[in-house]
């Protein structure tokens, strides 16, 4: 199935399919870090032990397989967690290590066990930003890259990856970060989301690093694929992953109307939009929500809805065209 994106950011079949309808995020989590839970026949899961706003209960490594495994996102570089990853598998062999995106709560860890079994890492290529720094511009989040990821193969979209009873395909999806891959099972039609889609959460998008237009293009693209489950980078699994998927666009949809009306009322800042559009935020997801909503104004800029002085920047003052 194919989806275009219209002059609004999203198609017409996800506006009218979910018309009244936001996410439905799922914040019941068991899942205690350090302990290995079989989640389904081919997949076992443990937790990371960084908990925080951004990264709920903690980083989920997936292993896949039997006897001859593969490990998708193992996580931040930390002693226990590297340790527990490992003592999870005796007598098993990492055959891959497969890493969706270059944010520290999800690729270093992947040295760490290349460096103890062998493993190739495959997956997402090194960090690179959607632009260049405007003038005076600094990156808020360039602490939280992993500028040291340095795959022995950086995959491009449809390339597999065949094991031992299971297969592993590469599915590009630019937009959280523009590096981000996501990882398709397909012998149980699910699709590892990194931080690209996630069931307890919306995912941060934050310029330079990511951009609002491929965000929004990449959870398109999933719309033409047939996944039965999603397994996030935290949290616990999307089990309706078209609905979901339709819910994110029109989430996305009344974010960006919200934003164009903060705009309509007079030249506005994006500390002032986040005020507006933002209700009962958590104190600590205020940057984040910053962040985003510049995203969302690059991209109203870019398409002539939304003007500013020069380039798009955090601190600029914006008008609606």
């Amino acid at each position: 199935m194919n989806h275009t994106l219209g002059t609004d950011g999203l198609s017409n079949a996800a506006s009218e399919a979910v018309a009244d309808e936001e996410p439905r995020f799922e914040r019941a989590f068991d899942a205690p870090p350090g302990r290995l839970q079989r989640v389904s026949p081919l997949v076992r899961r443990l937790v990371a032990p960084n908990p925080g706003p951004f990264t709920f209960t903690g980083t989920c490594a997936y292993i896949v397989g039997e006897g001859e495994v593969a490990v998708i996102d193992p996580g931040p570089d930390i002693d226990s967690h590297v340790e527990s990853l490992l003592a999870a598998l005796p007598g098993e062999t990492i055959a891959r290590i497969f890493v969706t995106h270059t944010h520290r709560d999800h690729s270093p860890a992947a040295r760490r066990l290349q460096a103890a079994t062998g493993a190739e890492i495959w997956g997402c290529a090194p960090h690179f930003s959607a632009r260049d720094l405007a003038l005076g511009e600094t990156n808020k989040l360039d602490a939280a890259n992993d500028l040291d990821h340095r795959p022995d193969r950086a995959l491009a979209d449809g390339e597999t990856f065949a094991g031992p009873g299971y297969t592993i395909r590469a599915v590009t999806t630019p937009g959280h970060t523009m590096n981000h891959v996501c990882f398709e099972l397909a012998e149980e039609k699910a699709l590892f989301t990194g931080d690209h889609i996630m069931g307890w959460s919306t995912s941060i998008v934050a310029p330079p690093d990511g951009a609002m237009r491929p965000y929004l293009q990449s959870l398109e693209k999933l719309r033409g694929i047939d996944h039965a489950l999603y397994w996030p980078g935290h949290g616990g699994p999307v089990t309706q992953p078209q609905r979901f998927l339709r819910a994110l666009l029109h989430h996305r949809r009344v974010r960006e109307i919200s934003i164009l009306a903060a705009l309509a009322q007079g030249p506005t800042t994006v500390p002032e939009i986040v005020a507006k559009v933002y209700e009962k935020l958590d104190p600590r997801l205020k940057n984040a929500a910053g962040l985003t909503s510049f995203a969302h104004l690059e991209d109203l800029c870019a398409r002539g809805l939304a003007a500013t002085d020069g380039l798009p920047q955090l601190d600029g003052i914006f008008i609606r065209a």
